[in-house]
This record gives structure tokens, C-alpha cells and sequence, in this order.
């Protein structure tokens, strides 16, 4: 979960994720590069006093400045087009999770497991302990075995919201009328929060979204309980 004064990204819990991380660090590089050597040919101008009278024009100089961009785009575009692509792939989910956005909770449904259904609420202030953290803890947390492939299948019920968990690398758009799909791999057991990130009205920040990655062998225990 993002903390005080944390600027960075936060921590990873999905290969997916991981990827997105080093897209940024990858990106930000080379934004950082690009920056220097303007600024610095920026600094150079002001600070020049060679002129050339007889200077029409410069082809070869046009041709490196066209050039150059345009390879700098390719460096980002490759590793970008291959993520776009790893972000829709889906091999084999073990479970399905429907999560249905409403103003101002999420219904979730497990359809795998005669479907299992429930409404989750973020816990008011009044009604909170110690041990819970503030607008972000919710009644009914969603509980997923982790080192499994999931599927989340998305929708609304009333307005446009968006189901987004960022330490594993999940923003997807849940639009009444349209069902749209995007996986979930969890590479360590943890809680991760969320929040809609749409604005969807005036109470969208609190519709907090909590996942607990547990064991297959908890998971299964979890399932059995609930029957």
C-alpha cells in the first residue's frame, strides 16, 4: 500500500507489475537523457557568441534531429507494444471473480463456487478499531490464493467506476452494460488495497478495494467455511 511520503511505486505483488516498474525506470531514463542533452545545448546558446552570416540551411544537421527522435520512439514503443500485450494475456485461470462496481460499494461474486456472493463495504470511522487503516479497510475482503492465475471480470451497476489495485498492476474501467475481462497473478501472500479511480461521483474515493493473498490449501479452508 502507498505510505507517507512514499514518491515512488509501490512494492510489486504480480510479475506484471514487476514489468510495469522497469517500463517506467526504462522510460524515465531516457526522458532523463533527452533532458540533459537539451538542456544543456539550451545553456550553450545563450552562452555562445559564434555567428554564421552565411548560414541557409543545414540538411544533414535536419536529417540527424529526424532521425534520432525517431529511434529514441522505437526504444519505447518495443517494450511498451510487449507489455500492452502481456497486460491482456490469460492462460488457464484457475478461479473467476466478478466484481461489480455500485455507488458506493463493490459486489464480488466467485461463480465457480456456487456462486458465492458479497457486498463489500468500506468500515465508517466511528466503527473502526486500531488495528484498521483508515478508509481503506472493508467489511468483506476478497480473498485469493496467490501463485495462481485469476480472472476478474468486471462491470457496473449504476455509473462508470474503475477497479484498480496498484501494487499489482490492475486499472480496469467497469462500465454498466459491458463486461470487461483482465487477470491477477499474486506472487506473494499480503494485503493489497485499492480504491475506484474513476470519478464517478461525489463518494467514489470511498469504495476502497481489499484483497488478502492467502495459500491454495487457505483458500480452499476459506470456501469450505462459507458452505
Amino acid at each position: 500500500m502507498a505510505t507517507w511520503s512514499n514518491f515512488n511505486l509501490q512494492n510489486s505483488a504480480s510479475p506484471l507489475m514487476e514489468q510495469i516498474i522497469f517500463f517506467h525506470d526504462h522510460t524515465l531514463i531516457i526522458l532523463i537523457m533527452i533532458t540533459i542533452l537539451v538542456g544543456y545545448l539550451m545553456i550553450n546558446l545563450f552562452f555562445n557568441n559564434y555567428i554564421n552570416r552565411f548560414l541557409l540551411e543545414g540538411q544533414m544537421i535536419e536529417l540527424i534531429w529526424t532521425i534520432i527522435p525517431t529511434i529514441t520512439l522505437i526504444f519505447i514503443a518495443l517494450p511498451s507494444l510487449r507489455l500492452l500485450y502481456l497486460l491482456d494475456e490469460l492462460n488457464n485461470p484457475l478461479i473467476t471473480l466478478k466484481s461489480i462496481g455500485h455507488q458506493w460499494y463493490w459486489s464480488y461474486e466467485y461463480s465457480d463456487f456456487n456462486n458465492v456472493e458479497f457486498d463489500s463495504y468500506m468500515i465508517q470511522y466511528n466503527k473502526s478499531t486500531p488495528n484498521n487503516f483508515r478508509l481503506l479497510d472493508v467489511d468483506n475482503r476478497i480473498i485469493l490464493p496467490m501463485n495462481n492465475q485469476i480472472r476478474i471480470m468486471v462491470t457496473a451497476a449504476d455509473v462508470i467506476h474503475s477497479w484498480t489495485v496498484p501494487s499489482l498492476g490492475v486499472k480496469i474501467d467497469a462500465n454498466p452494460g459491458r463486461l470487461n475481462q483482465t487477470n491477477l497473478f499474486i506472487n506473494r501472500p499480503g494485503i493489497f488495497f485499492g480504491q475506484c479511480s474513476e470519478i464517478c461521483g461525489a463518494n467514489h474515493s470511498f469504495m476502497p478495494i481489499m484483497i488478502e493473498s492467502v495459500s491454495i490449501k487457505n483458500f480452499i479452508n476459506w470456501i469450505n467455511n462459507i458452505f
